[in-house]
């Protein structure tokens, strides 16, 4: 029988360790653990997601402070906001929804928040440490991250003798995903569009990791017989029997066919995405106790 990971009921067991050690800071060390959320413009789609984060940093018991800019807003003004939020004792993390407006440049800013307070985990700062296997002082990408509890729930905390497949190397996840875990003993193989013979790479994967952006991609051709697949790609595709015009949410990998042949599998929906929100949470507590000097908790 194929377990399918339930992305929903882990996101929220984390959210639960979330809210016990943002109450426990609090009793112990007087220390509100706080999240600033930054949002320029008017996109509906960015704005339905820090409305969720918002909600949920106060639902965890955070102080959320939510800014909220115009388009008009110039790369000046936003760099300073970021500065008087780096200078502010109570914000323990600092969020800034990204895409931002075309004639605003996301780069400069994200690697001006401070590196102990970037809960994305995006900070060059924060991605050298991972890459050197600091995990200890590092903040980690939240969707990386996420997928990293799937593995470890399954697998446990060390991967000795397991081989691991990444298919993608963007920064955002699939290099981050690799370091995990190679930081967990996997055997990493990388995997990208370039690369020859894609689906026989796959099937030696012991842990599979799809993150392209192609819906259905992976075969269950590609998935070794008892594989994990973690499935991080968020695709719409047409859906003409929900009606004219309607579509629907599909992953990179063909979920009905590698289920047969997985031991275990995430959904899309309901697997990996849930996870991002919960991971930015455990992010801001994390450091909010490097802040007070206390031990975080562990995910």
């Amino acid at each position: 029988m194929t377990t399918v990971i339930d992305g929903k009921q882990v996101a929220a067991s984390v959210i639960e360790t979330v809210k016990a050690a943002t109450s426990a800071l609090d009793k112990q060390s007087g220390v509100k653990t706080g999240l600033a959320v930054v949002i320029v413009g008017d996109d509906p789609a960015s704005h339905a997601y820090v409305n969720s984060k918002s909600k949920m940093a106060k639902e965890c018991g955070f102080k959320s402070v939510q800014h909220t800019l115009p388009v008009e807003t110039t790369q000046e003004e936003l760099a300073a906001l970021v500065a008087s939020l780096n200078d502010d004792p109570s914000i323990h993390g600092i969020l800034v929804q990204l895409p931002l407006p075309k004639h605003l440049k996301s780069e400069p800013i994200i690697q001006s928040i401070l590196p102990e307070k970037d809960v994305d985990g995006l900070h060059v700062v924060n991605a050298g440490k991972l890459a050197t296997g600091d995990l200890e002082t590092g903040l980690v990408s939240c969707t990386p991250a996420g997928a990293m509890v799937f593995v470890r729930r399954t697998h446990g905390e060390d991967l000795s003798g397991l081989n691991a497949v990444v298919i993608g190397r963007s920064n955002l996840f699939g290099k981050p995903m690799a370091q995990l875990l190679l930081n967990a003993n996997a055997t990493v193989t990388i995997a990208h569009s370039r690369t020859k013979d894609l689906p026989s790479v796959c099937r030696n994967a012991d842990i599979l990791v799809a993150a392209v952006g192609r819906p259905e991609m992976v075969k269950s051709n590609w998935v070794k017989a008892g594989a994990t697949v973690i499935d991080v790609g968020i695709n719409r595709i047409p859906a003409p029997e929900k009606g004219e015009g309607k579509t629907r949410l599909v992953g990179d990998v063909a979920f009905d066919e590698a289920a047969k042949v997985a031991a275990v599998i995430t959904p899309v929906p309901g697997g990996v995405g849930p996870m991002t929100i919960a991971m930015l949470m455990a992010n801001t507590v994390i450091a909010a106790h490097r802040t007070a000097g206390q031990t975080p908790p562990k995910f």
